[in-house]
């Protein structure tokens, strides 16, 4: 009763009291919540650039309003189909083959028992992490090089793979799980980290097998984490980085390759289209939006271990 009493004294309490009161706190909340206002919400202003005919000289209220004009052009552009096409399952096949990846390896890493061993695995997986896009993307064309290239060595051809279409998506794939899936294994590993060690030894005592043990501890103890990063995977599905893809595109692969993450920055940084390149990517950010929604209403159904927003 004490308890509640006081609960519902300090409830009573003005805010102006509690802020006085706590005031180092508020200040300290005071920092990232302007940080966020100025960096976040306030350029968001911007959007509307996407439904002007944006002139530098005019600035962004002072240009004229031609509403969805810039929208209609883009969906009646010739590649617009392809571009949406090639962005949606470039992405869809990265989270479908990537996802489950560092899932996989964080289960086996935590099955180790020699601790240096566990550690030198570990640091070779992060170490790709920290290498630039651009410095992957020269390896890449070496490694792929007709001639003199790894790849065509070991098989005993002289293909040209940046030229073959076909071959884009596997690149782009495979590359990004060789350089961020021992990465994502941190999270995961985390999470293990915090099961019961007593868990363990009870199912041992109990005739449990390894797989037994991972099945029934470890993977229940990752459900809620691999959920919320589906989420967060799926709310980029079409937010594809434009550096990679850009940098191993060619004029062969363009069938594949060509997604709206590159055509944004080719028309708002190389032609200067800024509100053109401005309502494209506004698309794509409502396509991811959309998306996120869905995948979280499919989430609550999943898992009730996590409290969605």
């Amino acid at each position: 009763m004490n308890k509640a009493a006081s609960a519902a004294g300090e409830n009573k309490r003005s805010l102006s009291s509690r802020i006085s009161d706590n005031w180092q706190l508020y200040l300290m909340l005071l920092i990232p919540l302007v940080l966020t206002l100025v960096y976040k919400y306030i350029p968001m202003a911007g959007i509307q650039i996407a439904f002007r005919d944006y002139k530098a000289s005019k600035g962004i209220f002072g240009s004229p309003w031609v509403g969805l004009k810039w929208f209609q052009r883009f969906f009646s552009s010739p590649n617009c189909i392809r571009m949406i096409k090639n962005t949606f399952l470039l992405s869809l096949y990265s989270l479908l083959w990537s996802f489950p990846v560092p899932i996989i390896l964080a289960l086996a890493l935590n099955q180790l028992r020699f601790k240096k061993l566990k550690t030198t695995v570990q640091t070779i997986m992060y170490a790709p992490h920290f290498i630039s896009i651009m410095i992957v993307c020269g390896m890449l064309r070496i490694f792929l090089s007709p001639s003199g290239g790894l790849i065509n060595l070991l098989l005993g051809t002289s293909i040209d793979f940046l030229s073959e279409s076909s071959a884009f998506r596997t690149i782009y794939i495979a590359s990004g799980i060789w350089q961020d899936a021992g990465w994502g294994v941190i999270i995961y590993m985390a999470t293990l980290a915090g099961v019961d060690s007593s868990l363990y030894e009870a199912a041992k005592i109990d005739g449990a097998t390894m797989f037994q043990r991972i099945w029934n501890i470890d993977v229940p103890a990752l459900v809620p984490m691999i959920v919320l990063n589906l989420i967060m995977s799926a709310g980029g599905l079409m937010n594809i980085g434009f550096e990679k893809v850009w940098l191993l595109q060619t004029d062969l692969n363009k069938a594949t390759s060509d997604v709206i993450a590159v055509y944004v920055y080719q028309q708002g940084i190389e032609n200067a289209k800024y509100s053109y390149a401005t309502a494209v990517g506004l698309f794509s950010t409502i396509v991811n939006i959309i998306l996120l929604v869905i995948v979280n209403r499919l989430a609550r159904k999943i898992s009730d271990d996590v409290s969605f927003v």
